[in-house]
């Protein structure tokens, strides 16, 4: 397993180990102990979440609030999307930035988000599914959305047209309105 951080280093990129051949492929798709020593501190898993989208749909900005602040491990097993997380953290140097990581059933890359860091993805195939092992449970009082598109962020999705949103993503707080995390 290859792990490495990315443009934000503690947002992790993780690339496991393939084993294939003619009759198919086998890997490890999560380790504790390996996945503990790369973020460097014990991580609990608390739910493992699954969802589908079809092409153009794009889900997020999602985060929850302390104290119900939420890590992901995300994955792609069908299909492919592209990833982001920003990070929400006032006092981090890395404030108001984001990273972008295609992940793919092909690829089979997985992107650990700790808390402190707003979610979202937009799918780039037919369908996708999506899995993700979080470290808190969903809280609706708690949860809190930023517009994926808002112009202060400026991320760059990869769109062909407007992508297909749910009605909790279509209002969404801008970046600079939307409560944050503080140390």
């Amino acid at each position: 397993m290859k792990i490495v951080s990315a443009a934000i280093p503690d947002i992790l990129i993780i690339e496991p180990q393939v084993f294939g051949d003619e009759r198919g492929f086998f890997f490890e798709s999560f380790n504790q102990q390996a996945f503990d020593e790369a973020v460097g501190s014990r991580i609990i898993f608390v739910q493992d979440n699954h969802s589908k989208s079809a092409r153009n749909v794009l889900r997020g900005l999602h985060y929850q609030l302390p104290p119900k602040a939420q890590g992901k491990l995300v994955r792609v097993v069908q299909g492919e999307v592209f990833d982001v997380a920003v990070d929400i953290r006032k006092e981090s140097a890395t404030f108001g930035c984001w990273v972008g990581e295609v992940l793919s059933a092909k690829n089979k890359k997985q992107v650990w988000i700790p808390p402190g860091f707003a979610h979202g993805f937009l799918t780039l195939s037919e369908t996708a599914e999506f899995l993700y092992k979080v470290t808190d449970y969903y809280s609706p009082e708690y949860e809190r959305c930023i517009r994926w598109d808002d112009a202060d962020l400026a991320i760059q999705w990869p769109l062909p047209r407007d992508p297909v949103l749910s009605g909790k993503d279509l209002v969404g707080d801008t970046f600079l309105a939307a409560t944050v995390f503080s140390a």
